[in-house]
């Protein structure tokens, strides 16, 4: 990984060389280390580097054996324990998991209330909230 970064950052400062940039570079605000040493971008790359988005799809949701969730994102092999985070998406999305974590919450919420109320329909009277004293 770091060789590629590092490559990436020497054809970065390649292509703004070039004289059609001439009109519009100004001075180089980072790294600021020369390119040809290694050890110098590592270390850069080390201190600035981070992933563009959160975490997700180490907990992948699916219906396949090797899902960790089910759709109605249940842990398999747990009761009563439910992942509702980035990390139960299959793929991740092309930018960043806010709006499609909020999305994935919203729809948790449905599921979780859809199952208390299908369950509360079914239980006795005396125990259905609309009972309660």
């Amino acid at each position: 990984d770091l060789a590629t970064l590092r490559q990436g950052l020497r054809l970065s400062r390649e292509l703004v060389a070039q004289p059609a940039f001439d009109g519009v570079r100004g001075e180089e605000a980072w790294p600021r280390v020369d390119l040809g040493d290694d050890a110098a971008l590592d270390e850069y790359i080390r201190s600035t580097a981070h992933s563009a988005n959160a975490l997700g799809g180490s907990c992948r949701m699916g219906s396949d054996p090797l899902a960790v969730v089910d759709p109605a994102l249940r842990v398999r092999g747990a009761s009563g324990l439910r992942v509702v985070d980035a990390s139960v998406l299959p793929t991740l999305p092309g930018g960043q998991l806010g709006a499609t974590t909020f999305a994935l919450a919203e729809r948790a919420a449905r599921i979780i209330l859809g199952e208390r109320a299908a369950g509360e329909a079914e239980a006795p009277a005396e125990r259905r909230p609309e009972h309660a004293h």
